[in-house]
């Protein structure tokens, strides 16, 4: 694994601490928030909050991949929610932003207007141009495992093997290596049962030599764990938070960036 990242000519060193990257979903029915910051002027204020509150990237979707979504967005219509949205907070801020899609128009697009990192829920497997577009925008790539189906038969040595495939298919398009980061695909693919399994075998991600993102807050993992309703996850959500951390994760994809930068910082001390 390379010892560091620049997104946005910040340079990120790895190892050192835990990188926390803020939700901004601009879509009207997105599992946790959806409709709350579906217009520029509330998700530019929220994106701001969360830089006050200590997020390092802004990650933002124009597209729910809640469970049980099942008609894909248009382009066109994912363009619309979330370009403007890069084009004004880009403007009153520094902070890096990425862009949370698996369509190369998508992609490219956001990246002219300001974006600096895409996160592809497909690892680049859903359309074809991706991996060409990512590399040609010279940007870094977070590649997701997900699955359309729950059938393994051996869940850790499936997941990475499908992980290595994404790997192959960024490098072959000329993405460097140092500007690919892995994310297991918590809530993806994988039923309740598996999502525990995976978050329990974390440090087997870092076999692959990439530095990695965990994506698990409020999920329904922890909904279904601990009995409680969206709105309620919190608690377990840092809980997983830290554990992920002990386990090797670099980035943690959080909705409630206070509380889990307090926590990050403090298992930072401990284990790093």
């Amino acid at each position: 694994m390379s010892n560091s990242i620049t997104i946005a000519n910040k340079e990120w060193q790895w190892g050192k601490r835990t990188f926390i990257m803020g939700i901004l979903n601009v879509t009207p029915d997105s599992f946790s928030d959806g409709g709350r910051y579906a217009n520029i002027e509330t998700a530019v204020s929220h994106a701001l909050q969360m830089v006050a509150e200590g997020a390092d990237i802004i990650d933002i979707g124009g597209e729910s991949t809640r469970p049980g979504t099942t008609i894909a967005l248009p382009a066109s219509e994912e363009i619309n929610r979330i370009i403007p949205v890069i084009e004004r907070l880009s403007k009153l801020s520094n902070i890096p932003i990425s862009v949370d899609t698996y369509k190369a128009k998508t992609a490219e697009l956001a990246v002219k207007a300001g974006a600096h990192m895409i996160n592809d829920v497909w690892g680049l497997k859903k359309d074809p141009r991706m991996a060409e577009i990512v590399a040609s925008c010279n940007v870094p790539v977070c590649l997701m495992h997900n699955r359309s189906n729950t059938d393994y038969e051996n869940l850790m040595k499936e997941i990475l093997l499908d992980l290595e495939k994404s790997i192959e298919l960024a490098l072959q398009a000329g993405i460097h290596e140092d500007r690919i980061i892995l994310d297991p695909g918590i809530g993806f693919g994988k039923t309740w049962e598996q999502n525990l399994e995976v978050m329990g075998k974390l440090e087997m991600f870092k076999t692959l030599g990439y530095p990695i993102l965990l994506g698990a807050s409020r999920k329904s993992f922890i909904g279904k764990t601990l009995g409680l309703e969206v709105q309620d996850r919190l608690e377990g959500t840092l809980a997983v938070t830290s554990i992920g951390i002990m386990k090797g994760a670099d980035i943690v994809r959080v909705h409630d960036v206070l509380q889990n930068a307090r926590v990050a910082t403090m298992t930072d001390r401990i284990v790093r």
